[in-house]
């Protein structure tokens, strides 16, 4: 038997985009059966790369305006509530870094959703340590031993690297999907990655 195709999915917490993909991929990707690889990143150093001292929805005000209408348009469609956090963006660097601990534990996939629901429909402050540390908590995890492994060398390094490899393959915003070396950027082209990964392209 062949093994599934892949899709490796690259994600940024303070993404509202990215979130709409994150609490939907999986029952999708179930649904076509095609494994996914959840990559946290870092948008901040490829915004920074490219000039830019701030989210493009913070720079381009047109561009925001519209993005927040979006999102909670797209969201609706999809059955769920998505809205910007009353502070925009919220940093996701020590949650990206949580992930990366879960992910290796089985459980990241799972402590991701958590983390898109806490920002981006409780308004909760996912940079808080408090915050992270309660995500972990209600899925059942050790909290603090899970925020002492992401403070670890090897875990802020891992994070680094996976920012690089996001440069590296031209992703330049969040989510993106990665299949083979095929990229795919949005929401939107979820679907999309999907079916390239199936063949059906």
């Amino acid at each position: 038997m062949n093994p599934p195709a892949t899709v490796d999915f690259f994600y940024e917490f303070a993404s509202p985009y990215a979130c709409l993909s994150a609490l939907r991929i999986r029952g999708l990707a179930a649904s076509c059966a095609v494994a996914i690889r959840w990559r946290p990143f870092l948008l901040g150093p490829i915004f920074r790369a490219e000039g830019l001292p701030d989210s493009p929805l913070n720079v381009f005000p047109l561009r925001g305006a519209y993005a927040r209408l979006d999102v909670a348009r797209r969201a609706r469609r999809h059955g769920f509530e998505v809205r910007f956090p009353s502070t925009f963006p919220r940093n996701g660097l020590l949650a990206s870094r949580v992930a990366l601990v879960a992910l290796g534990e089985g459980w990241g996939e799972a402590f991701s959703e958590a983390v898109y629901r806490a920002g981006f429909q409780q308004d909760a402050d996912i940079s808080s340590p408090e915050v992270v540390e309660a995500l972990v908590a209600g899925l059942g995890q050790d909290g603090p031993r899970a925020l002492a492994a992401a403070a670890s060398p090897e875990v802020k390094g891992t994070l680094r690297a996976e920012t690089e490899a996001a440069q590296a393959a031209g992703i330049f915003g969040a989510p993106s999907f990665l299949v083979g070396g095929e990229l795919f950027w949005g929401d939107d082209r979820l679907e999309d990655a999907l079916d390239w990964a199936r063949g059906r392209q």
